[in-house]
């Protein structure tokens, strides 16, 4: 009943992402059922049923990638001082984020089970003149409880990336423990007096201890002192302490952002991606793999390149994004570049991941438009595929936007501090501008190249 009130009141933008994620669940059960309205239509055909079935994996993968990024800009979900109190802690706003997951992918696997009892006709008749009864198996039966099996994959798998994604992380002890009198359990580190503790400014400037012979040469200095003089340096003590506490609590310089460690791998994975593909492309004898829709997509080996290229894309991302960061504070930035640069650097693993799946996706699909532009024919798309293409395409933008919207949900401080200094907002809106152009410059290119590359060994 909690995720259904939280559901309930949140924002139109929450509802607007959690109808994208029932969006794309929807679609990815329709082809899931569409594989098993082929497996029924052709039951002699195992291996072509479990090849479609197979294809489904891209759009199940993209629309779980969907929802943990919706799940993650929940403002519902997210932990906030005192909920504690009132039994919400981090295991339950876990467990409320993968419910409404749940239910969000539940509403589109029902969607997608009415679209396809329509189709076949099983509701009001047959539509578009039987157009549709060849791949859905009209002229037979329908199992409902393998209908349900393949509905309920969505709704699962979505829901355990959720859980997994937001688990309570418990933050290791700083220090080690000991056991004190009477098995007392504690620190080993020494307790601080609340004097020391609570001196404005003592945990700030700490002075440096001075070495041995300067304290052998004061305390020969007090030793050799004269009582008279214990006033006069009674005063200085008090004055001293007086000036200690007057000193602002200045903020601590922020610590560098260090560089993601995925750049060298994803470089390396894109090499090894590249090179299969070029030895199928070399290779006549390898068999071919067809899309559910009757697209043709080049030997079984290209395909395994074509995957090897994606992930190398997506773990060399956040890499290229902070070295985009690092390179608009190159020299002698003005109070734009700079910005953007720290921003970039800062958001480099949140943005580069799906900026990297949009790159790969991107990068196949030009592939594929430039593979069938050599013979100058345009491929024959089936329904199937454009489907699946729609949710690959649709899933990883609205995961990149969604992305976004977390990263300026993440440093909202930042952005207000800076209004309340009188920073104008021309200055803000001059570096997202920047963040997005040099994005583009940087990856724009890159997926055209890689692309290219990819599809150069697989023309005729």
């Amino acid at each position: 009943m909690l995720a259904l009130r939280l559901t309930r009141v949140a924002h139109p933008a929450v509802h607007l992402r959690r109808l994208l994620v029932a969006t794309a669940a929807a679609g990815t059960g329709f082809l899931l059922l569409s594989a098993l309205g082929y497996a029924l239509a052709h039951p002699g055909n195992p291996t072509g049923a479990l090849l479609r079935l197979s294809w489904c994996a891209i759009p199940l993968a993209a629309t779980v990638h969907l929802a943990v990024a919706v799940a993650r800009t929940d403002p519902g979900t997210r932990p906030r001082p005192g909920l504690s109190a009132f039994g919400l802690g981090p295991a339950r706003l876990m467990a409320i984020a993968a419910l409404n997951t749940a239910l969000a992918c539940v509403l589109g696997s029902l969607l997608a089970l009415l679209v396809f009892l329509h189709l076949r006709g099983d509701l009001t008749g047959m539509p578009f003149d039987g157009a549709a009864k060849d791949f859905l198996a009209a002229d037979r039966s329908l199992p409902l409880p393998a209908a349900l099996t393949l509905l309920a994959v969505p709704p699962v798998l979505a829901s355990a990336a959720v859980a997994l994604t937001l688990r309570p992380r418990d933050l290791p002890h700083p220090g080690p423990r000991a056991y004190g009198r009477f098995g007392a359990y504690g620190t080993g580190t020494p307790e601080e007096t609340f004097g020391a503790y609570g001196r404005f400014g003592a945990r700030l400037f700490k002075r440096p201890p001075r070495p041995a012979d300067a304290d052998t040469a004061a305390a020969d200095d007090d030793a050799q002192a004269s009582p008279q003089d214990a006033p006069s340096s009674a005063p200085q003590d008090v004055r001293a302490a007086a000036e200690d506490q007057a000193v602002p609590a200045l903020p601590a310089p922020p610590v560098p952002t260090q560089p993601p460690t995925g750049l060298p791998w994803g470089i390396a994975v894109l090499a090894a991606g590249l090179a299969v593909e070029s030895y199928a492309g070399t290779t006549g004898a390898t068999p071919r793999t067809t899309l559910p829709g009757g697209l043709v997509v080049g030997p079984a080996g290209g395909l395994a390149g074509w995957s090897l290229t994606a992930l190398g894309l997506v773990l060399a991302a956040p890499g290229l994004t902070h070295l985009c960061g690092r390179l608009l504070q190159a020299a002698r930035p003005g109070a734009r570049r700079l910005l953007a640069g720290r921003v970039l650097m800062a958001e480099a693993t949140r943005i580069g991941r799906p900026l990297g799946v949009v790159c790969a996706v991107a990068s196949a699909a030009f592939a594929a438009g430039t593979l069938y532009g050599y013979d100058g024919a345009a491929p024959a798309y089936g329904p199937l595929t454009a489907l699946g293409g729609l949710v690959v395409a649709g899933c990883t933008v609205a995961t990149l936007l969604t992305a976004a919207v977390e990263a300026r949900q993440s440093r909202a401080g930042t952005t207000e501090a800076l209004l309340r200094l009188g920073a104008p907002a021309t200055v803000l809106r001059g570096a997202a501008a920047l963040r997005a152009g040099a994005l583009l410059a940087l990856f724009g290119p890159l997926t055209l190249l890689i692309a290219d590359l990819a599809a150069l060994p697989l023309a005729p």
